[in-house]
């Protein structure tokens, strides 16, 4: 079963899960969502599987956030919108694994899904 990593090569936690997962003998699909954002639907999907409110897979000091003003926003559907529309706001890394998701703060969280 393919694993993937919702990837940012430049944040530090990021690399340090991927390494996690390649230590571990997986050589995940990696997708850097800032280049290639996942969609709403991607969005929900792995809000479901990670039991999570969208607030939580958001990058709340991010600058975006605030002048986008969604610390007042309480329709998750605005947020998940937020974050389709603004991929810097998704907390990274994001490891997915068939029904399983995990995200990577701490990194070693990832392993979770294997």
């Amino acid at each position: 079963m393919t694993v993937t990593i919702w990837h940012n090569p430049r944040c530090s936690k990021s690399r340090q899960a991927l390494q996690l997962l390649r230590d571990n003998g997986v050589e995940p699909e990696i997708v850097e969502y800032l280049k290639t954002p996942p969609s709403e639907a991607e969005i929900r999907a792995v809000l479901d599987k990670l039991g999570i409110e969208p607030r939580a897979l958001m990058r709340t000091k991010e600058k975006t956030y605030k002048e986008l003003g969604l610390a007042g926003v309480t329709d998750n559907d605005k947020l998940v919108a937020a974050m389709a529309e603004n991929p810097v706001l998704i907390e990274r890394p994001v490891v997915l694994k068939g029904g399983k998701a995990a995200l990577g703060r701490p990194p070693e969280d990832v392993l979770k899904v294997l």
